[in-house]
């Protein structure tokens, strides 16, 4: 063998060796698409969809960021202190912009002007195979961004959690993932965007479980933390391994003394909880009710909420963003009883002008900002009444803060999970805990278990009552319908003769539709036919829609207890 030809033989080889590994990696794509990802498979997607869920929550909080600094000079951490010297003009005009841009931007690509949040994955999960939509959300992050970066008062968690639905969305149309494959890559998602947040990769993970997916299924459960994990390192490499809020001290607690009065505070926490979310459903209704009689276009709502709430931030410039600042002021103890009742009152206000008025943004921390704010002010009171058995008032403060907002999402513990992670205080567990589970249980009985499962039933998305519930309004009769012609069909002249009499079943009605229809007249069968016409398309049976039920029951149940 010549000088040359050993030359160029390595070269032979590693061109045949490439066409062998792009012949492997398309068998490989072709297997995830038909078949779907193994287990392996799997865990490396779900550690991908962390890795870009964090990174997308990252960018959302430095994009806010920014844009703060850009408004006001300062971030979210500083805000009240530095926008209370600003000139009223200017803290009045920025919201107002902001609002105005909003609205535009959600006019343009949303065909209902709304902000597609938390509750839209849940519905996702639910109805549509784990996918939200895509335009939409895009379109609901930037204009969250904007509302939170120019004033608004919300939460980042929310746009952050349907954009990670998108991300996952994207992947799970990708490899044309089964519905339960696109609801555990929708976990894996919200889990990574979620410890990305809040620095904080156990609440990522059982955040996921409990609010969104509502299951504990031990299949998803890896997954989920590998993204958790994926999303909290994205976070940690940005900011470090530090505490959201950092707490004076310890607190002290005379467990069998004290106890009762942390009961006490799950009791009012779940009163002003239950308050928050009227009050954003009131304001949502009113506003409502206002455009439907003006006529106004749909992108001056969000200017207007943006007039209101820069005449709010005047006097009370704790208003504007996250509120930060104003939750740690409350967890270490540096308002005054008379303050922190003030600030809550009017943070739940300027909060329903903001969710009221679609300029974006969340809900949780908001949430978490009133319940530091009402557990200071009931530790200031309880402490001063008997001092010598009670801890400090921060303590109060933390529970607060997990009682509040454990009653909004209908989660005590991803949210008393949250609270431990942002403070870094395990050491008060029983007393979060305490207030946390009585908040809960109190408030889910005076709305419909949380504030997205509530969203979702004024929608006339009934999530709340279970599978048997939703499952059937989901479903078409289409899907179970006998086809025209078919030998269990019943004849043409039949089928035409029932028709006649007006005894029909539309092919866009919903399998609960039609249950209810069979229920009633105790009919074996109905033709269907093409809505507001008479060709008919086929017959659906009971027994049909009641085996495809029971089916589709069966799946559902499952999957929650794989």
């Amino acid at each position: 063998m010549s000088g040359k030809e050993k030359d160029h033989q390595p070269t032979g080889w590693g061109r045949q060796g490439l066409r062998h590994l792009k012949r492997d990696l398309a068998h490989a794509w072709t297997v995830l698409v038909t078949r779907g990802p193994g287990q392996v498979e799997f865990w490396i997607i779900a550690l991908l969809i962390g890795i870009c869920a964090g990174l997308a929550a990252l960018a959302f909080r430095m994009g806010i960021s920014a844009l703060q600094r850009l408004a006001y000079g300062t971030d979210d951490m500083t805000m009240a202190t530095v926008a209370g010297h600003l000139p009223w003009w200017w803290v009045l005009a920025v919201p107002v912009i902001g609002g105005l841009v909003v609205g535009l931007i959600l006019d343009r690509f949303t065909p209902d002007g709304r902000v597609r949040s938390v509750s839209d994955v849940i519905e996702g999960a639910a109805l549509d195979g784990g996918r939200v939509e895509i335009r939409e959300g895009l379109a609901s992050a930037a204009a969250s961004v904007i509302t939170l970066g120019t004033g608004g008062s919300a939460g980042r968690e929310g746009p952050v959690v349907h954009l990670a639905g998108v991300i996952s969305t994207l992947v799970a149309d990708r490899i044309k993932a089964s519905p339960v494959t696109g609801r555990e890559l929708l976990g894996c998602a919200v889990a990574g965007a979620v410890a990305a947040s809040f620095n904080a990769p156990i609440a990522g993970a059982l955040f996921a479980h409990e609010v969104v997916l509502r299951n504990f299924a031990v299949r998803a459960f890896a997954p989920i933390a590998i993204s958790a994990v994926a999303g909290t390192v994205i976070n940690r490499l940005r900011f470090g391994g530090v505490t959201e809020f950092r707490l004076p001290q310890a607190g002290g607690l005379g467990f069998y003394i004290e106890l009762p009065a942390f009961m006490l505070l799950g009791l009012l926490c779940a009163l002003v909880a239950a308050g928050l979310m009227a009050s954003i459903f009131r304001a949502e209704t009113v506003a409502n009710r206002v455009m439907a009689r003006t006529g106004w276009p749909r992108w001056l709502r969000p200017t207007i909420a943006g007039l209101l709430l820069g005449l709010i931030a005047i006097p009370y410039p704790h208003i504007i963003g996250v509120g930060y600042e104003t939750t740690s002021a409350a967890l270490t103890g540096r308002l005054d009883i008379w303050t922190a009742i003030v600030f809550a009152l009017v943070k739940a206000l300027a909060v329903a002008i903001t969710l009221g008025g679609r300029m974006g943004g969340g809900v949780f921390s908001p949430a978490l900002v009133m319940g530091a704010l009402t557990g200071l002010a009931f530790g200031i009171l309880a402490t001063s009444i008997l001092p010598q058995f009670s801890g400090n008032e921060t303590l109060y403060a933390l529970a607060g803060m997990g009682a509040v907002g454990a009653a909004v999402l209908g989660a005590p513990i991803s949210t008393a999970m949250i609270v431990f992670e942002l403070t870094g205080d395990w050491q008060t567990g029983i007393a979060v805990m305490t207030s946390v589970s009585l908040s809960t249980a109190l408030a889910s009985r005076m709305v419909n278990r949380s504030f997205f499962l509530t969203q979702l039933m004024r929608r006339g998305v009934h999530i709340a009552e279970g599978p048997q519930v939703w499952l059937p309004q989901k479903m078409r009769v289409t899907a179970v319908m006998r086809a025209l012609g078919a030998k269990s069909t019943p004849s043409v002249d039949l089928l035409q003769k029932l028709v006649a009499d007006g005894q029909t079943i539309p092919d866009q009605m919903t399998l609960e539709q039609a249950l209810r229809r069979f229920d009633e007249t105790g009919a074996a069968f109905y033709p269907v036919v093409h809505a507001g016409s008479d060709d008919i398309l086929g017959a659906v049976y009971h027994i049909d829609a009641l085996r495809a039920l029971n089916a589709a029951l069966g799946q559902a149940a499952a999957e929650q207890h794989g």
